[in-house]
């Protein structure tokens, strides 16, 4: 009978996310996640082909995370859906700083970068039907409203700048109501 099992993929994963928010991602190794893990080396090379496979794992758990914000916000119905994806996207860079970053403020150079996700598709619809604007223009909307709100939650990420909530939700209500303003959409 093969042994048990003792340290999962999943327990891998877990463990180097914890790593990445008490340490930065660059803190990433096997030795680190063994640590964490109380075990040899050996799980995360038998679990991962190699270190870039378990940081491309972490990555997509941290994706999954701030998407998870961002469901969690709209659904509390505290803003409009617009609105609750920007303001989960800032909490997030404030709760979760370190995966902010790896998710959002690493170099992506040699990443392949799709301009169109499902979740920019869903913001360029909301816009398109909050507004009337075409489809060209609303993406160019939420490209402006983007970098907007990516701004303030950079901040937020790197202490720059911590602001109450209700200030947040102000500005972003009067940089969408700007917008719509330069867009001539009543």
């Amino acid at each position: 009978m093969p042994p048990k099992i003792k340290v999962t993929k999943e327990d891998i994963v877990n463990a180097a996310v914890d790593i990445v928010r008490s340490s930065g991602d660059s803190a990433i190794n096997a030795r680190n996640v063994a640590s964490v893990l109380n075990c040899s080396t050996q799980p995360v090379f038998s679990n991962f082909a190699s270190m870039d496979e378990l940081r491309l794992a972490v990555v997509e758990r941290a994706d999954a995370l701030c998407n998870d914000y961002i469901r969690r916000e709209a659904e509390s119905g505290k803003y409009p859906a617009y609105k609750a994806s920007g303001m989960a996207y800032i909490r997030f860079a404030k709760e979760e700083k370190e995966l902010f970053k790896l998710l959002y403020m690493r170099d992506r150079t040699n990443e392949m970068i799709s301009e169109s996700s499902a979740l920019n598709d869903k913001m360029e619809s909301i816009v398109q039907n909050n507004t009337g604007l075409n489809s060209e223009d609303a993406k160019l909307f939420h490209l402006e409203m983007w970098a907007y709100v990516h701004g303030i939650a950079a901040m937020f990420a790197t202490g720059f700048l911590d602001l109450d909530w209700e200030l947040v939700s102000k500005m972003l209500t009067d940089s969408y109501q700007g917008l719509r303003k330069q867009y001539d959409v009543g």
